[in-house]
């Protein structure tokens, strides 16, 4: 009996029924078939070696696409931890999961003996061995009795629970290669000698199913590509984030610390404070320019405000609450409440709006100690918050001059960035019909001004869809900052109004807009983007002047106050230390121009430019210097 397989392309091809995924590759191109990781049945991913049995849509999964890479990767976890219970003994080793994280994978396993780097070099040596065997990767579906009946005797708990917790109607599979089983729905390579280039990273601890009430497991992080080039690139990069890590870099530079006296709350010390500033001023003179106003709204305010804007029953679980006077505070969570009582201050007429109401407000959010890190996950930062009170034909002109905005911003920076247009969630507040109005005016935006975006289905806000700016950094990872939402539900909520041109009240609708999101995440990675070389304008010391020896320091003072004078930022080495010492010491906290002093440039009022890029010093008079760092600045770079 004939069945036919439709390709992606529309061609239509017939094959005996039975035939498998991995004959079809093979029949339509020898390399398709050599360079397949699975196949797609009906949108539905299968191995290799399982059959076609009725007319379907057919799918050959390159190992070089994001889901064959996926594959490649599980399969190497499973491969990882074939070779741990090799090494280690079949009943001595206790098996969790092992799924696919970004950029690799991770097996959670129950070991007795803590595993060490030199474990995890002996436990890759395995690897290849069981590699090289090249055994069969086989997919076998079992019966939920059959699967404890095999995981009892295989003296696998963590298994057992896995299966008792599948859905009664689950279809259950196990994988077997060589001597190896393992629950999985997969698919995975059809042989252990498919699996190309991978590298054991490092071992952490991980509560058992991410309960902290469960048992404490050790997580062996690895991560695996199709070509030993992409995989030494990877860990290249991943060894310059080491380097460029702003927890490391924030300490040597002097930016912020973090206290056990505060946990997930950073200090920000003077440096730090510097550039925290500068950003702020920066967004607020372009804000200044497109008619925001500026306020501040309290850091804690009666619970009944988060009741009723729907804060309290989406975010009670990360908020702190007191009491006062025998009534439930909270400290904010978002400005977003205290910008609505804002606008609800003092009637409005339709001429006023578009109102612009910007904050840099400090929310707090509760975190669990083990997911805090450094300033990218915090318990408290500072949101660049701004809510726009618009008419409804006001819309889309209004998110093109944010569009814009953020635009403009990124760019001083150098990020480049992708869109996603993030749709209602599960838990969404409001009527069907506001949602769609919300999402579709966002989406005409988008395409109207021919920008490109994916649709993040269900990542909205519980109260509108929102745009998501992901800035890529130096390093080419993704971090999501800016964010536009529209909003149709808080004016409902707060009953907010405005006297349109026929003396009737109508409802405003509302544009909530960040472009840095969290101002400490923000700093966080820019620290890691610039790896602590931060742009002129963003330095915490533009200028390091050093004397040769100590006959220089009064002539260094004598610049200092010529450079001070001219809004520059600049610190004197007056120590009685060598002048390597002094330039190597400058070099390392990153300062853009060291400014040379001797007897040559005293008796010519002019310094010895040597820049942080170089090692060559170029004359120049107190005049050029100033000029050339004050045109660094003011071009922001």
């Amino acid at each position: 009996m004939e069945i036919k397989a439709t390709l992606p392309d529309g061609t239509v091809r017939r094959y005996a029924q039975g035939t498998t995924i991995a004959q079809i590759a093979e029949s339509i191109s020898p390399s398709l078939r050599k360079n397949a990781a699975a196949g797609k049945l009906d949108g539905r991913l299968i191995d290799l070696h399982q059959p076609v049995k009725q007319d379907s849509l057919v799918e050959i999964i390159m190992l070089d696409s994001e889901e064959g890479q996926n594959i490649h990767r599980h399969s190497t976890a499973h491969l990882m931890a074939q070779a741990i219970k090799r090494i280690y003994g079949e009943k001595k080793v206790k098996l969790g999961i092992g799924p696919v994280i970004e950029d690799g994978f991770y097996y959670d396993i129950d070991i007795e003996k803590p595993l060490s780097t030199e474990d995890l070099a002996a436990i890759e040596q395995e690897m290849n061995r069981i590699v090289r065997e090249n055994l069969p990767v086989v997919r076998r579906v079992v019966t939920r009795e059959e699967a404890l009946d095999i995981f009892s005797a295989f003296e696998e708990p963590l298994k057992l629970e896995l299966i008792h917790d599948l859905p009664a109607d689950a279809e259950i599979s196990i994988y077997d290669q060589g001597e190896f089983s393992d629950l999985c729905r997969g698919p995975h390579l059809a042989s252990t000698g498919g699996i190309k280039a991978f590298k054991l990273l490092n071992v952490a601890g991980a509560y058992w199913r991410g309960n902290s009430d469960n048992k404490m497991l050790q997580r062996i992080y690895g991560t695996a590509f199709i070509k030993k080039a992409q995989l030494d690139e990877h860990l290249y990069m991943l060894e310059e984030a080491k380097k460029r890590d702003h927890r490391k870099l924030g300490k040597e530079l002097g930016l912020f610390m973090f206290s056990e006296e505060a946990p997930g709350m950073p200090f920000y010390l003077p440096k730090g404070m510097i550039i925290r500033t500068e950003l702020e001023d920066f967004a607020r003179g372009l804000q200044r320019e497109r008619d925001y106003d500026e306020v501040r709204s309290p850091l804690m305010m009666n619970n009944r405000l988060w009741e009723q804007s729907g804060h309290y029953n989406h975010y009670k679980d990360n908020m702190y609450f007191t009491h006062v006077d025998d009534a439930k505070f909270a400290l904010k969570p978002m400005n977003c409440p205290g910008h609505m009582l804002v606008y609800k201050n003092s009637l409005h007429s339709y001429r006023e709006l578009p109102i612009r109401i910007a904050e840099f407000g400090q929310v707090h959010r509760h975190e669990f100690s083990g997911a805090l890190g450094g300033m990218m996950r915090v318990r408290t930062f500072c949101q660049d918050d701004a809510h726009l009170f618009v008419l409804p034909e006001q819309i889309e002109a209004e998110i093109g001059k944010v569009l814009e905005l953020i635009d403009h911003i990124y760019k001083v920076f150098g990020f480049e960035y992708k869109i996603e247009l993030s749709t209602r969630p599960e838990d969404y507040m409001g009527s069907d019909e506001l949602w769609d109005q919300a999402e579709s005016s966002l989406q005409q935006v988008l395409e109207k001004r021919g920008i490109k975006y994916r649709v993040n289905e269900g990542d909205g806000a519980f109260y509108g869809p929102k745009i998501d700016f992901h800035i890529m950094d130096a390093l080419k990872r993704s971090w999501q900052c800016g964010t536009i939402q529209l909003d149709f539900q808080m004016p409902e909520k707060f009953d907010l109004t405005y006297v349109a041109e026929d003396g009737n009240k109508q409802r405003p609708v509302v544009i909530h807009r960040a472009v840095y999101g969290s101002i400490d995440r923000f700093m966080g990675i820019i620290t890691e983007h610039f790896s602590g070389a931060f742009p002129v304008w963003l330095s915490p010391v533009q200028a390091k002047l050093l004397p040769v020896s100590e006959n220089y320091v009064e002539y260094g003072l004598e610049v200092k106050r010529a450079l001070e004078k001219a809004g520059i930022r600049v610190e004197l080495d007056s120590r009685n230390e060598k002048l390597g010492l002094k330039i190597r010491e400058a070099q390392l906290q990153k300062v853009p121009y060291m400014l040379v002093l001797g007897e040559q440039e005293k008796n010519s009022s002019s310094v010895s430019v040597r820049r942080r890029s170089g090692s060559e010093q170029l004359p120049a008079s107190i005049e050029e210097i100033v000029s050339q760092i004050r045109s660094d600045i003011e071009a922001r770079v």
